[in-house]
């Protein structure tokens, strides 16, 4: 079932390519058809899913692939890994709606969607390190494919930092890679058996080593301070849906990797390094919220917020390496917190980023000073908005609630100097309600009149994935009890 759920977009993807004749209404169909058939297959594992308990995998595949370094095509799901999953494939959905309408080069572009598709779903599904880089790594090239081929601006320049930035963390990966082979006994690339016997025990100098290359490869991805300066430039000039599947779910690959590899398989020196995380976290945290406040363009502002919101995940699994007796609940808490964070930022930050696509194509700019007064033209548009934006900023009865809230129950229990990042809320908050007021209310100005209201694929795009915030929000033991076993898994392999 997971290798079809990997692969179908991939074939589909092949076909669009290699066959020409297909005309620009199927190929949009047909992406929305795959789309489609992805979140119903991916609904069928969830409810047949059973947790498959510590360092287990449900839904297992796994046939001979490089036997000669000890590395196999194996794939399986978790509690970490399946809500990944399920998130993925509703946001390229999403995607699917929201182009639904594009005329430039829809069979292209849909193919290029649909490979990217595949690789993002082979990164949580890989229970291989080898695998896990290939699919790691070839995602790299479907998003810049789509950011220089669709994008705007300076598309081009940004499409060049994105890979350069990314494809050299993926060499430092790589390398961490490499480095938990040779220490391993005997040689595997298999992560469920690095698990169970971590390579690099005993080992603080070069553990620490490869954690570092394992962890700055992860952090480009993720990203985090210093090494978020590609992300600025390549949302601001990607179409609004690269944007979204670029938050949404490409930054996802890094925090996973963290939680898939960093921690289980090198306990002893994650929990060595552990405050140096929680500070880079805090520092995330507070660095993109001041930034993102002083920000006049939406996009960029969008995307320094997901530096904020990042840095709440990093901030929380560092918090998971700092042993305090006693507070084995609440490291499980805030990995918990986390997991839902990669969850709901994918959401809403996806639907924030769909939005902002709607500026661009009715007034040609994301300036914040250019408009005043939009809810007047364009009332559906500016509630959207809105429930995106309280969404983001963590207001009760949306899902970064339920995660920000255990982050810090989990992470100041242990650590109470970590409350220092609540800060981070507030500035948060303030950026959003003065977007809010500055676009959307007084009389119509600026760009603003005859601004058209939300179309329906449009409104059927970012709506959705509002509505899913929501529902996680008021009823969050749908995602938490997926989570909380594996989670509380985790937290013991890294207290081993």
């Amino acid at each position: 079932m997971l290798s079809l759920i990997v692969f179908l977009p991939l074939a589909a993807a092949a076909v669009l390519a290699a066959v020409p004749a297909i005309g620009p209404a199927a190929a949009r169909l047909a992406w929305i058809a795959v789309s489609v058939l992805e979140v119903l297959l991916v609904a069928v594992v969830w409810a047949g899913y059973k947790d498959p308990g510590p360092n287990g995998l449900a839904f297992e595949e796994q046939v001979p692939w490089i036997p000669g370094v000890g590395s196999s095509y194996h794939v399986g799901i978790d509690g970490l890994s399946l809500p990944l999953v399920a998130m993925t494939v509703v946001v390229f959905l999403a995607c699917a709606v929201y182009c639904l309408r594009d005329s430039d080069r829809p069979r292209v572009q849909a193919a290029l969607f649909l490979f990217l598709q595949s690789m993002s779903l082979g990164v949580f599904v890989s229970a291989d390190l080898i695998l896990f880089f290939v699919f790691f790594d070839l995602s790299i090239v479907g998003m810049y494919f789509i950011i220089a081929g669709w994008g705007h601006g300076n598309a081009a320049r940004s499409a060049l930092k994105f890979f350069l930035y990314t494809f050299l963390g993926s060499l430092a990966l790589l390398l961490g890679f490499i480095g938990l082979y040779v220490f391993s006994a005997p040689h595997t690339f298999d992560i469920p058996e690095l698990v169970a016997a971590p390579p690099l025990a005993g080992e603080p100098l070069a553990g620490g080593l490869v954690l570092a290359a394992i962890l700055v490869g992860l952090a480009v991805k993720t990203p985090t301070v210093p090494f978020h300066t590609w992300l600025p430039p390549a949302h601001t000039d990607a179409p609004a849906a690269g944007s979204a599947v670029l938050a949404g779910v490409l930054l996802k690959m890094g925090a996973y990797g963290f939680v898939r590899i960093a921690m289980p398989m090198l306990p002893e020196v994650w929990r060595a390094w552990a405050w140096v995380i929680v500070a880079v976290g805090i520092v995330s945290v507070l660095y993109g919220a001041l930034v993102a406040l002083a920000q006049t363009d939406l996009k960029r502002m969008i995307a320094y917020t997901s530096v904020n919101h990042m840095g709440y995940i990093v901030l929380a699994l560092g918090a998971a390496g700092l042993l305090v007796e006693g507070a084995e609940q609440a490291r499980s808490v805030a990995v918990t917190g986390a997991m839902v964070q990669m969850v709901s930022h994918g959401l809403i930050t996806a639907a924030l980023f769909l939005l902002a696509g709607v500026m661009q194509s009715r007034a040609g700019t994301y300036d914040l000073g250019s408009y005043g007064g939009l809810a007047d033209p364009a009332p559906r548009y500016a509630a959207l908005f809105a429930i995106g934006a309280f969404a983001s900023l963590g207001l009760p009865g949306f899902s970064g609630f339920i995660a920000e809230f255990q982050i810090f129950a989990g992470s100041v229990a242990v650590a109470p100097v970590t409350a220092v990042a609540l800060v981070g809320i507030v500035i948060t908050a303030a950026l959003f309600l003065r977007a809010l007021q500055r676009v959307f209310t007084g009389p119509a100005a600026g760009r603003s009149p005859g601004f058209a209201d939300l179309r329906a694929h449009e409104l059927w795009s970012a709506g959705p994935l509002l509505a899913l915030s929501v529902l996680i929000g008021v009823l969050p033991l749908v995602l938490l009890g997926v989570i909380e076993p594996s989670s509380a898994a985790l937290v013991e392999l890294v207290g081993r």
